[in-house]
């Protein structure tokens, strides 16, 4: 097992993965949100899709068992172990400058799209694109009439899901940002966490 790896308070962080091996992505302190992607090792042009896999688990929030599939319909991760109270969105898009420009934010903020290719970068990478990421933690309510809220996340500090990779990947996450909307708790400030890559 690895040394834990920290993703730093609205920075991101990636690293790579071999099939078979375990990634536990744990809220370090508790409600705070974490978007995660994963690439094939080979070809990052297949990637974890949110639209994929809602197609083929039919969950809106993917459950123990639940195998995440590419955009090409292959396993990529599966969900074995969660402590985290199970809450987690797979809707949202992942947010960037235009997501800030929107309140009115004029300056730069920092955001998980450019978090995800700072990530990737580290590792001499450049992503395609950037895919609605599998939003850890995030709490998106929704009404029986399609309304959609953004809630404080109910996960506890130390609290964990457990995935393991079904191919060679890029995992890559992002320790969201957002601090206008009340979906990181702290007080709206947002605040590290960390991974732990194991062998099964």
């Amino acid at each position: 097992m690895s040394d834990p790896i920290v993703i730093p308070a609205r920075r991101g962080k990636a690293a790579f993965v071999r099939r078979g091996q375990t990634i536990a992505v744990i809220n370090t302190h508790g409600q705070q949100v974490v978007d995660t992607w994963a690439f094939y090792r080979h070809d990052l042009r297949e990637f974890m899709s949110m639209e994929h896999s809602r197609a083929t688990h039919h969950h809106m929030i993917p459950r123990i068992g639940d195998v995440l599939l590419t955009n090409h319909r292959r396993p990529v991760l599966t969900i074995i172990e969660d402590t985290s109270g199970g809450i987690h969105d797979t809707l949202i898009a992942a947010c960037d400058r235009y997501r800030y420009e929107e309140p009115g934010c004029t300056g730069y903020h920092d955001n998980c799209t450019g978090n995800l290719a700072a990530a990737l970068a580290e590792l001499g990478l450049t992503p395609p694109e950037t895919p609605s990421p599998f939003n850890l933690f995030m709490n998106i309510p929704w009404t029986e009439s399609g309304d959609l809220s953004f809630e404080p996340p109910v996960s506890t500090p130390g609290s964990y899901i457990r995935l393991r990779a079904e191919m060679d990947l890029i995992a890559a996450f992002s320790a969201c940002p957002q601090d206008i909307l009340p979906i990181n708790g702290h007080a709206g400030k947002p605040v590290e966490t960390h991974f732990v890559i194991g062998d099964q």
